[in-house]
């Protein structure tokens, strides 16, 4: 066991993270949709109800999907076990939120904060651009403007050695850092 250490501490500011993500989305989906067009030479929009309770359905499956990325990135990157971890929606705050109760090195979790933009963020703008689905294109960018949140920590967490050891606040959008492991 090692002496009590003050952490340093980040902390989201959700309101600036909010209006991040809006800019994002709206600038990603208008760069997608115009990148899928001139790969493909078409420039339409199909718009039927069918078509947007299938996006939401997708939207709200790629979220929930997100989060577990985040929580698989905690096992393999981080080493933690599976009782560790906890997820869930923050009503309040308005966001979905994955954990885990152990401290984690650095390295790895700027690795597990990463990891769900690259699959459900990418990789569905990537196929959307394959298959001409605009569908696919508009999800991916929502994804990957969602994941704005992430990069706004992983972004401060770089500014710290990759030994630092994190861990995260089970409440709010806040992160301790630590230059030894505590328990």
């Amino acid at each position: 066991m090692i002496e009590h250490e003050e952490p340093s501490i980040i902390e989201l500011d959700l309101k600036k993270i909010a209006w991040q993500n809006i800019i994002m989305t709206v600038s990603l989906m208008i760069g997608l949709i115009f990148l899928n067009g001139w790969i493909h030479k078409v420039f339409e929009l199909n718009f039927s109800l069918l078509s947007i309770l299938l996006f939401i359905a997708y939207y709200i499956i790629l979220i929930v999907l997100h989060e577990i990325f985040h929580l698989i990135g905690f096992m393999i990157f981080g080493k933690v076990p599976f009782r560790s971890l906890d997820y869930g929606v923050n009503l309040k705050m308005g966001v979905a939120y994955a954990t885990t109760k152990e401290p984690i090195c650095n390295k790895a979790m700027k690795k597990a904060l990463l990891l769900p933009f690259w699959t459900t963020g990418v990789i569905p703008a990537a196929f959307g651009l394959y298959f001409n689905s605009t569908m696919l294109v508009v999800l991916g960018a929502w994804l990957i403007a969602g994941a704005v949140g992430d990069f706004a920590m992983y972004f401060a967490l770089r500014k710290y050695p990759n030994t630092y050891w994190v861990k995260d606040d089970p409440d709010f959008p806040r992160l301790y850092l630590y230059k030894n492991k505590t328990y």
